[in-house]
C-alpha cells in the first residue's frame, strides 16, 4: 500500500485500560486536504496527539529536468509548480537565470512584472479565501471570490493567452508587450476589488461562527515560525514583519509604496486577516503601477543562446505562499549543472505538526487551510 511505512511511524498507545488511540487517514483523497497531500493522525477522542504527513504523490521531477533542458525551455515548467499563481514562479526563475548578467532590464518591463505578479497575488488569495472559507462552512464567500478571480483570469488570457498555466516573462523582460486594452481593465478591476473585499468582510470578520473556528487556533509564535523557517503570511501573522519584496526588493517594488501587514496571535483567524490586507495592498501597488508605467521596450537585448558564466546563485521572490526560490548551478553551458527549488508550501507544511498537536480533529481542517498549500510546488 502506497505509504504504508508512513502510518508506522506513528506509533498506537493506550492511556487507558482497554483502550487505544485512533490512528486515521485523512487524504489523499479528501478535498480539505488542498491536493494529494495525505494527513496521518493520531486521536485522543477528538484531540490531535500526533501528525504526520505523506507527500509525494504529485511528484513529477521537475528539478531533474531542468538540468537536461535549456534555461529558455524551463519557463514553462515553472508554471506547473505554483499553478494557482503561475506569473510570480514564472518571475522567480527568469530573475534568477538573470542574476548570472549585468542585463539591464527596461523599466516597463519591471513595472508590467509587478503589475501581473500582483494581479497573481489576487488571485491565489482569492481562491485560498474561497476554499478556506467553504472548508469551515461558509457557501458564499467561495461564490463571491471566484467571481473577482476570473475576472484576473481574463486580464492574464488577454495578456498572455492562458487562463491557469500562465507563461508569462522571458529572460531579459517580456516576450511581446501587453495590450493597452489589458491596462486599461486592470485599472477597472482594482477600483472595483477594494469595495469586493469589504464584501469579503462584512461576511466573515466580525461572524461569530467564523470567530470560534479561527480565533485562538493553531497558534504559532514568532519565534517558532523562524525556527521551522516559515514564510509568507504565516510569518507575519506571527509578528515578523518579513517580505522580499521590501527586505530585497526587485522588479518595481523599489518604487512603490505599500505595507506590509503584521499579526499577534499567530493563529489562524490572524493569517485570514494578513491575506485581505495584503490583497488590499496588490491593488495599491498595481495601482501606483499602472500610474507610473513608462514607455518603451519591454525586452533587452540577449544573446540567442543563453549561457550563463559558471557558478552559482540562489534568487527568492515574495510569492503569495512565502519565499518561492531557485539555487542555479551554471558549467557555462546552455543547460544547468544543478537546479533546486526553495517552494514555500514545502516547507510551512513541516510546520503542520507544530500547529495541530492539542487542537481538536475539527480543527486540523482550517488549519491546513491557513497554510495554503499547494502540492505542485511541495511534491516538485
Amino acid at each position: 500500500m502506497v505509504g504504508a511505512e508512513t502510518s508506522s511511524r506513528i506509533e498506537r498507545s493506550s492511556t487507558v485500560p482497554g483502550t487505544e488511540e485512533l490512528v486515521i487517514n485523512m487524504g489523499p483523497q479528501h478535498p480539505s486536504t488542498h491536493g494529494v497531500l495525505r494527513v496521518i493522525l493520531k486521536l485522543d477522542g477528538e484531540t490531535v496527539k500526533d501528525v504526520d504527513c505523506d507527500i509525494g504523490y504529485l511528484h513529477r521531477g521537475t528539478e531533474k529536468i531542468g538540468e537536461n533542458i535549456t534555461y529558455t525551455m524551463f519557463i514553462p515548467y515553472t508554471d506547473r509548480l505554483d499553478y494557482i499563481a503561475a506569473p510570480s514562479c514564472n518571475l522567480a526563475w527568469v530573475q534568477a537565470v538573470e542574476s548570472f548578467f549585468d542585463w539591464e532590464i527596461p523599466d516597463r518591463a519591471l513595472f508590467i512584472r509587478s503589475i501581473v505578479a500582483e494581479l497573481s497575488r489576487i488571485a491565489s488569495h482569492l481562491l485560498w479565501l474561497a476554499t478556506h472559507a467553504l472548508d469551515i462552512g461558509a457557501m458564499t464567500v467561495f461564490l463571491w471570490c471566484f467571481r473577482e478571480r476570473e475576472m484576473v483570469l481574463d486580464l492574464f488570457e488577454r495578456a498572455f493567452g492562458a487562463r491557469l498555466t500562465v507563461n508569462a516573462f522571458r529572460l531579459g523582460g517580456l516576450y511581446q508587450d501587453v495590450p493597452q486594452e489589458f491596462l486599461d481593465d486592470a485599472r477597472k478591476f482594482i477600483e472595483l476589488f477594494p469595495g469586493r473585499v469589504d464584501d469579503y468582510e462584512t461576511l466573515l470578520t466580525e461572524n461569530r461562527i467564523w470567530l470560534q473556528r479561527t480565533r485562538g487556533v493553531g497558534v504559532i509564535s514568532a519565534e517558532d515560525a523562524l525556527d521551522y523557517g516559515l514564510t509568507g503570511p504565516i510569518l507575519r501573522a506571527s509578528g515578523v514583519k518579513w517580505d522580499l519584496r521590501r527586505a530585497k526588493p526587485y522588479a518595481a517594488y523599489p518604487y512603490v509604496n505599500f505595507t506590509v501587514p503584521v499579526g499577534e496571535n499567530g493563529d489562524v483567524y490572524d493569517r485570514y486577516l494578513v491575506r485581505l490586507v495584503e490583497m488590499r495592498e496588490s491593488a495599491s501597488i498595481i495601482e501606483q503601477c499602472l500610474d507610473m508605467l513608462p514607455g518603451g521596450p519591454v525586452s533587452c537585448k540577449t544573446p540567442r543562446t543563453i549561457k550563463p558564466p559558471a557558478g552559482e546563485i540562489y534568487h527568492g521572490t515574495e510569492n503569495p505562499k512565502g519565499e518561492f526560490g531557485f539555487y542555479i548551478v551554471s558549467d557555462g553551458t546552455e543547460t544547468p549543472y544543478r537546479v533546486r527549488i526553495r517552494p514555500p508550501s514545502f516547507i510551512n507544511l513541516a510546520g503542520l505538526k507544530k500547529l495541530c498537536v492539542g487542537e481538536l480533529l475539527a480543527d486540523v481542517i482550517a488549519i491546513i487551510g491557513s497554510i495554503d498549500i499547494v502540492l505542485g510546488e511541495c511534491d516538485r
